[in-house]
Order: C-alpha cells, then structure tokens, then sequence
C-alpha cells in the first residue's frame, strides 16, 4: 500500500508540474529534482516570473504568488503551508475602494540552503540570505542575513477563569 502511496504522489507531482508548464510556459522554471507534497500552488500574473532552484522541497499546502518575481536558491526546504507573495494591495487612495487601487511589487528573492519554517508568510521586497532558517510562523518582510536564523517569540498570556 506505501508504494502505491507514492507512485500516486510522484504520478500527481508530475502532472502538476506539466499543468504549470503548460499554462505559465518559460515564466515559470523549476531546477533538476525539484519535489512537493500535496497542494503546491503557483499564481504568475503577465510578466512575472518564478524560478526554483535544484533540489528543493515543499511541504503540504505551499503558494508561490508573484506579480514580479519570487526567485528561490538550490537546496531550500519549506514547511507546510508557507505563503510567498511578491505584491501588496495598493490602499492609500481615501475615495477609492482598495479593489480599484491596485498592486505595489517587489522582488522576493530567498538563497541557498534555507530552511523556512511551517505557517511562516514571506512579503513582497523580502531578501533572504544564504543558509538561513526561519522558524515556523514568521512573516518576513525586508532583508535576512547569510546564516541568520530567525524565530519567533510568542508571548502567551494565562488568565484564569472565574467561575461562577
């Protein structure tokens, strides 16, 4: 039965791979033996572009979102459910509804040998460095180091209940 399991995942991961090919052509490229697990999303708006390097992975539920372009190092690893997004909502028009204002962009490039972390959301300018991880649940914005690694520090706060 595990064998059927992954012929399944490499037959779905191929045919995913061809159905990105076919609808984005050369704005999209993927390295050599570049893997993924269920539900790996890629949206590329006219002009933009994508490239993945060799031997990267992503996990459960990853989405590449690019109205410029998202470029990714060889050798990167993703967490399931990581959020890339190269573009924002334009807001700052009062008498215009967001819906209408459009899209600012910028460039979200991630190095080599990196670890991004479960749930983490990288934004549109993002530059992150070489043999970086980046702990679950981060949102990235701005530029990360070579070799930084970057968490994040939840504040939990415990009340008791009242009872009554």
């Amino acid at each position: 039965m595990e064998i059927l399991h992954k012929l399944f995942d490499k037959i779905h991961m191929l045919c995913t791979y061809r159905i990105l090919k076919m609808k984005y052509g050369k704005s999209v490229t993927f390295g050599n033996n570049v893997l993924w697990r269920k539900s790996l999303i890629v949206n590329v708006a006219n002009g933009a572009r994508v490239d993945i390097g060799d031997y990267c992975f992503f996990n459960n539920y990853c989405s590449l979102n690019s109205m410029e372009k998202i470029m990714i190092g060889h050798h990167t690893l993703f967490g399931e459910n990581v959020k890339i997004y190269d573009h924002n909502h334009v807001f700052n028009k009062k008498n215009e509804y967001i819906v209408n204002q459009g899209f600012s962009t910028g460039k979200v490039i991630i190095g080599n040998n990196c670890w991004i972390g479960s749930n983490t959301v990288i934004l549109k300018g993002s530059r992150i460095g070489n043999n970086c991880v980046i702990g679950a649940g981060c949102v990235i914005s701005g530029e990360i180091p070579d070799g930084t690694i970057v968490k994040r520090k939840n504040n939990l706060i415990f009340e008791s209940i009242n009872f009554k």
